[in-house]
């Protein structure tokens, strides 16, 4: 057995912020109920969903559809029956709370009184020694686990040669009992747990990221990679002038436009690398893609849907090379609005190879730009497209298009691939004119799979819920601002405008760009075609990028399908097709999403830690019950929390405020902060106020 004095780790801070109450935390994550076979009582209602655990030790069930209700179900500590995030659960909860009350909202509290699924079997975590179980008749080693929601620490027997303070993977082998943690054996050491190369692999393993291919999808993705390209039964659209538009380190190009202009209005012409002609369905690089669902774009890294020699390799749209695309032709009248759409199998050879930051330039400076000898094949083109661009963009802010993204960072790195500085992205009208047309291209094609009744992977946006709406309204009626607009028997992407320009008079526009948006939905994928609140659209759907989504591919090869055979016979084969990849495709991209945002966070944590005992400028981004996050002009985001503001804060949802008699902190007021941690463990950066408000 291991000494404490060979293990430092056991010593440091880390280690002992991570042992610290323990005993309560075991208590908490396995405690088991001593209901479970009891039946609700005449007062009481069984109902089931999925738990979800905090570091604190309470949690929330998400009931199921069926119920109907609004609101999650609180779960006090002492109730939690040994639930864990992810669980599937019965519960038990008091009729008379169900009801809702004065405010228009229900506060049930609930007790787990089954588990009837586990939700992980698998977790990440930091080895640790617990002193106080050395000499105990059993094993002292714990594994704390990285995501916080997980309130527990598994007993492991046996650590091998990986040393305290290393990160590793656990394999639960129980989940416990009232008695002592739940159990798990070590699969994989990760490294030491303070290390970018731990932290990276473990958020990968924790939302359950595939970074290697299985040997078949490979070999298939390359057989198919050899074929040669032929432009046998494709519209033969290379000499026309068209050409890419992408980031100066894309690899994966699998847009590429043209324009016709005409005297009545314009052809836009939107070509996508034809992936569905290099992946057939049910092959085992499909299959693959399928279980992947999109790409997933780290900082300084990309894990593909597809196989490299499809992605950046047959499949991209390189400059000066014949490819395969599936082109949507479409036709706009002078005012921007689609009066048709043609969808073809093409061959296309692109021109030149756009980069954003010189699109720009030439824009800017036009035949002068020090670019325009690289841009002279395509520029009497270029020239033309801007003009349809800023008609597409007007249409697009007269539906009210919601544009509340919050700024989005950009990373800079050094040689050994730690961050060096982090800045806002900047996006120019070249960036705009390319999303313009891929929107466009977008609602195209979802208007032309309706109109001939083929099955689709919609891409649908519900208006915000009624209990979203009320608090969102409440805010703005707080803030001084006019609700009148939100009046509407049917609420409209629109009515969000003059109240976002209302605050912007009042100095108040980037508070309520990030309530308007915190108050959205969040989009998804579906079988059934329903309206894109955000974007204003009645028809929507996702055909631009086959080479890094899964959705798109699947609306390619239903189309494909419905060209050679008809639409009847794309209806029997790809319409239940249509439904799994929907379903699929939304559960990989909010892995996907949560995978992105936790290396970001990782990325900033470490960046910051040189930066702790320093003061900054922020702002109030967010307001909670349990503390303040703020923001720097950097982007990076902490938490002042509520204990180190001082005693008696009380926190106000309606006006999302945190005060204390006449002192109150909000939204978007500005601070002076001094960074206090820089936690890379629990990816989250501290903060305190360095002067009194």
């Amino acid at each position: 057995m291991r000494k404490k004095k060979n293990t430092p780790f056991a010593k440091s801070k880390s280690a002992k912020r991570f042992a610290k109450n323990a005993k309560s935390r075991q208590r908490r994550g396995s405690r088991p109920s001593d209901r479970q076979s009891e039946k609700p009582s005449a007062a009481t209602v069984r109902l089931e969903g999925i738990f979800s655990g905090t570091e604190r030790g309470f949690g929330f069930v998400t009931a199921d559809k069926e119920y109907n209700l609004s609101d999650d179900i609180f779960i006090p500590a002492r109730l939690c029956g040994g639930a864990l995030t992810g669980d599937r659960v019965a519960i038990e909860v008091k009729k008379r709370d169900l009801k809702p009350k004065a405010d228009d909202k229900f506060h049930a509290e609930g007790e787990v009184i089954e588990i009837l699924e586990r939700g992980i079997t698998t977790f990440c975590g930091t080895l640790i020694i617990d002193a106080h179980l050395l000499g105990r008749s059993f094993s002292p080693y714990r594994v704390i686990p990285d995501n916080p929601r997980y309130a527990f620490e598994a007993e492991i027997d046996e650590i091998g040669d990986i040393p305290l303070g290393n990160k590793v993977e656990v394999k639960l082998l129980d989940y416990g009992s009232g008695k002592r943690p739940p159990k798990g054996e070590i699969l994989r050491d990760l490294g030491r747990a303070l290390s970018l190369g731990a932290n990276y692999e473990s958020v990968l393993l924790a939302n359950g990221i595939r970074t290697e291919f299985p040997l078949q999808a490979l070999r298939c993705a390359e057989e198919a990679a050899k074929e040669e390209i032929t432009e046998k039964g494709r519209l033969d659209l290379r000499d026309m002038a068209i050409f890419t538009i992408d980031g100066a380190d894309a690899k994966d190009l699998d847009d590429a436009i043209s324009l016709e202009v005409k005297k009545d209005g314009y052809t836009l012409g939107v070509h996508i690398a034809d992936v569905s002609h290099y992946v057939r369905y049910g092959t085992p690089t499909d299959k693959e893609a399928y279980a992947r669902g999109t790409s997933v774009y780290f900082i300084d890294k990309v894990v593909p849907m597809l196989p490299e020699c499809l992605s950046s390799g047959v499949c991209s749209l390189n400059a000066g090379t014949d490819k395969y695309t599936l082109s949507a032709l479409i036709d706009l009248d002078k005012c921007g609005e689609i009066v048709g759409c043609r969808v073809e199998n093409a061959i296309i050879r692109s021109k030149v190879r756009g980069v954003y930051s010189e699109v720009n330039d030439l824009f800017a400076n036009k035949s002068k730009s020090k670019f325009y000898k690289k841009y002279k094949p395509v520029y009497k083109t270029i020239t033309a497209m801007y003009p349809l661009f800023k008609i597409l963009e007007g249409r697009a802010k007269a539906r009210g298009v919601l544009e509340l993204e919050s700024a989005e960072a950009r990373f800079i790195l050094g040689e050994d691939g730690m961050p060096i500085d982090i800045v806002k992205r900047e996006r120019g009208d070249a960036e705009r004119m390319i999303e313009q047309f891929m929107l466009t291209a977008n609602e195209a094609v979802a208007r032309y799979m309706c109109a001939n009744e083929l099955p689709c992977v919609f891409r649908t946006h519900e208006p915000p819920s009624e209990e979203k709406l009320t608090a969102y309204r409440n805010f703005v009626q707080n803030a001084g601002l006019s609700t009148l607009p939100l009046r509407q028997k049917k609420l409209s992407t629109a009515a969000f405008a003059p109240i976002l320009r209302e605050a912007a008079e009042a100095g108040m526009e980037n508070v309520l760009s990030r309530v308007t948006l915190r108050a959205q939905m969040k989009a998804k994928y579906s079988e059934n075609r329903d309206d894109h609140f955000g974007l204003g659209l009645e028809y929507y759907c996702h055909f631009t990028s086959p080479i890094r989504r899964y959705p798109d591919l699947s609306v390619h090869r239903i189309l494909k399908y419905a060209m050679e055979n008809g639409a009847d016979a794309a209806k029997k084969r790809y319409t239940k097709f249509a439904a799994d990849s929907a379903a699929a495709s939304s559960e990989n991209e909010l892995k996907a999403m949560t995978a992105e945002r936790d290396i970001e966070d990782l990325y900033k944590v470490i960046f910051m830690e040189k930066e702790v005992g320093k003061e900054f400028d922020a702002v109030v981004s967010s307001v909670t019950s349990f503390g303040l996050f703020c923001e720097l002009e950097n982007t990076c985001e902490g938490l002042i929390p509520i204990e180190v503001l001082g005693e008696g804060f009380r926190y106000r949802e309606e006006t999302q405020t945190l005060g204390r008699g006449k002192l109150q902190y909000k939204l978007g007021q500005p601070l002076r902060v001094r960074i206090t941690e820089a936690n890379v463990l629990r990816r989250r950066i501290y903060m305190e106020l360095a002067e009194e408000f």
